[in-house]
């Protein structure tokens, strides 16, 4: 579900956090053996579940080719190629080799960077891991060589990797909810193990580990951040268990929809799942006894200083959101209650302010309108004006985003 962060010491973990980065090469004495259709079938429900295509299929390329571009502080990986291809991509690897890849972050040519996900998938079990490879080796071979991760030193130095294994990588991550019922029990595994939630929902260490006392509290994803999603967090900010199932079913809900690294998780991954599945996700990350909802705080900021800020929303939001905030169905969500107006950390906000959001494209006959940026619009204040009306009025917040806050995220 989503992509992320990289080690100070060797290497970020990406963004999307789903690629298997730098999975070139080729075990000669492999013979891939074929799956049966059940287990293909299975295979390829998983591979959703996993959200492999995010990182391994480029806008426009060939399905699982590779050639999809993650940044980072520490210079950039490009998903690889997955496909059968015997040279370019996976097609000489054994089912075993698949799973050193996943398991142990190993391949049979190197040592992959923890920008493919093996911390969580080390938790995926043999039978799934054989399921996804028995799906991978029935699709089309693509004779599109991997590009290999751009990065400075001495990040590039793979070897660096295996001292990185053995200070953090663990076969068990901890929970942020707590339960013992078949569906958080199986929750469990979707949101660790295959979906990797926490590779960009948990704050990082000062080498680029994730904080195990701070499961799930939100990470730094560059400008913009992978909210805190605990129970508490969640239900601060008016999530149900019913709302989450929609908004992964149709990446929709009444806090709003799915925007930047989410979108893609929602419709590669999310929306795939089960209806079973998802309200197993939805069990896990709210905890079997899920606490309420909290009703919309009430702020009591002057409203004499927003004048200016509200007739900049009239004049350029309100013909989407409308003019109470009540948005518009298939053009633009709501402002009233909009989860991304009640985080408490206002950067997210911020920068699709700045950017815009491009035309959203979700599961069935749901659109979203492209939201255009105003940067080049509205100055720094203008822009903290607006974003502390919006916070104030529709997301209980405080209107404490300055101008140098802009600034800094431009």
């Amino acid at each position: 579900m989503m992509r992320a962060i990289l080690t100070r010491l060797i290497a970020p973990l990406a963004a999307a956090s789903f690629a298997l980065a730098g999975c070139g090469g080729h075990n000669d004495m492999a013979t891939p053996p074929k799956g049966s259709p059940e287990q293909i079938a299975r295979g390829r429900y998983l591979a959703h579940a996993a959200d492999c295509a995010a990182c391994h299929t480029a806008t426009g390329g060939a399905p699982f080719a590779g050639g999809v571009k993650l940044e980072s502080q520490f210079g950039t990986f490009y998903g690889t190629n997955i496909t059968p291809d015997p040279k370019h991509g996976i097609g000489m690897w054994s089912a075993d080799d698949f799973y050193g890849a996943l398991h142990d972050g190993v391949t049979p040519k190197h040592k992959l960077y923890p920008a493919m996900p093996y911390t969580s998938y080390r938790q995926m079990s043999r039978e799934d891991s054989d399921a996804i490879y028995a799906y991978l080796m029935t699709q089309k071979p693509a004779a599109v060589p991997s590009i290999e991760p751009d990065l400075r030193f001495p990040y590039n130095v793979r070897f660096a990797v295996r001292l990185w294994d053995m200070l953090f990588l663990k076969d068990t991550l901890p929970d942020a909810s707590s339960g013992q019922s078949a569906d958080w029990t199986r929750g469990r595994y979707l949101a660790n193990a295959l979906g990797h939630c926490a590779e960009c929902h948990t704050p990082r260490g000062a080498f680029g580990q994730m904080q195990d006392a701070k499961t799930l509290q939100g990470g730094a994803l560059g400008r913009i951040g992978a909210p805190e999603i605990t129970p508490a967090a969640l239900a601060a900010r008016g999530w149900t268990g019913a709302d989450l199932q929609a908004f992964f079913a149709t990446g929709v809900a009444k806090q709003g929809s799915a925007f930047g690294e989410m979108h893609p998780v929602v419709y590669l991954s999310t929306q795939h799942l089960s209806s079973e599945d998802l309200r197993a996700l939805a069990t896990y990350l709210l905890g079997d006894a899920p606490p309420e909802p909290a009703p919309l705080a009430v702020t009591r900021d002057d409203a004499a200083q927003f004048i200016a800020a509200r007739s900049l929303y009239l004049n350029s939001c309100a013909g989407c959101h409308g003019i109470d905030g009540q948005g518009k169905p298939h053009v633009a969500v709501a402002m009233d209650g909009n989860s991304t107006l009640r985080q408490a950390d206002p950067r997210n906000l911020v920068v699709s302010m700045l950017d815009g959001i491009e035309a959203q494209r979700f599961p069935g006959v749901e659109n979203m309108q492209a939201m255009p940026g105003f940067a080049q619009t509205y100055g720094d204040e203008q822009i903290a004006q607006l974003a502390n009306y919006l916070r104030v009025t529709w997301g209980g917040q405080p209107g404490d985003v300055t101008a140098d806050k802009v600034k800094s995220l431009r």
